[in-house]
């Protein structure tokens, strides 16, 4: 009779509804990305809109025109004759001249990670996806681009096609290109194996279809990462072919070409190397930290659960 009693007692006690849990409360499911956003960040930030805003619109914010000499002002100091940061040997503004060489080295930059980064993504998908022999072609032709430095590669392509814009831009993209291959190919090489492409291959998607809609989208935080950083090296490469004289010709301004005008001038208007010397830096630095912050923040093992 106890039993039964007690049997009974547990039957009639009042049962608590089953709690209604979303999908967004399993931890281990759904998780949240907090954006980290520190004084490195938010300086490289105010450095990139100023040179954003140069490259957009330099004639609305340069004082004087970059290409007007005044050689009764050649060499003035900064904070001099209504200069704010001088002239240089010719007497042209350095501040104007500084602000039209941000658009020359912006759409360099660019351009270049634009076109390298489509042709390696692209080779490399296919190297990593198919294998065999498109993989040894590609891998091959990487070999070679590597053992070519790239200065003996800009010599040789400004000796046949000449100086400029676009002469400058497939340098530097015939020069970076092998970055983006080998790096999107290790990845492709992993995800060709995943549960994911086995099972959209089963329902019949092509190839094309599993390298656009599955592959592709999952080696594009290496991608973003890897254009971010390869932008401050190509700043830093156009700059050394202009000061070489391999660049934009003159008297297009451009940073690099500014640097190589006042060498001469160190001892006694040290300005006018010092100070395009000074942008580069800034400009470089502030896509570098813009670059380590990306990697960072778009490393999968730095998500944090959601409370």
């Amino acid at each position: 009779m106890s039993q039964v009693a007690a049997l009974g007692s547990r039957q009639s006690a009042p049962v608590a509804p089953p709690r209604r849990v979303g999908l967004d409360q399993y931890t281990p499911l759904a998780r949240r990305r907090r954006w980290r956003i520190g004084p490195r960040l938010v300086i490289a930030a105010a450095i990139l809109a100023v040179v954003a805003v140069c490259a957009v619109v330099p004639d609305v914010i340069a004082p004087f025109d970059p290409l007007q000499p005044d050689i009764g002002a050649r060499l003035t100091a900064p904070f001099q004759r209504g200069h704010l940061l001088g002239t240089d040997t010719l007497g042209r503004d350095l501040e104007s001249r500084i602000i039209h060489g941000a658009r020359i080295s912006a759409i360099i930059g660019v351009s270049a990670v634009l076109l390298a980064g489509t042709v390696g993504v692209l080779l490399g998908l296919l190297s990593g996806f198919y294998g065999g022999l498109v993989d040894g072609v590609i891998a091959r032709a990487a070999d070679i681009a590597l053992t070519i430095p790239y200065l003996v590669l800009a010599v040789a392509v400004v000796a046949v096609f000449g100086g400029g814009l676009v002469t400058l831009v497939m340098v530097l993209a015939l020069s970076t290109w092998v970055t983006y291959t080998r790096i999107v190919r290790g990845d492709v090489l992993v995800l060709r194996r995943s549960e994911f492409v086995e099972a959209a291959r089963a329902i019949g998607s092509s190839n094309a279809r599993l390298i656009r809609r599955h592959l592709l989208p999952n080696v594009s935080t290496s991608i973003i990462v890897v254009a971010t950083q390869q932008l401050a090296a190509m700043i830093l490469y156009e700059a050394a072919l202009s000061f070489l004289g391999l660049g934009v010709r003159p008297p297009t301004p451009t940073w690099g070409g500014m640097v190589a005008d006042g060498r001469s001038y160190l001892a006694n208007a040290w300005w006018v190397s010092t100070l395009p010397g000074v942008a580069i830096l800034l400009t470089v630095v502030a896509v570098n930290w813009l670059g380590d912050w990306l990697r960072d923040e778009l490393d999968p093992r730095n998500t944090s659960p959601q409370d």
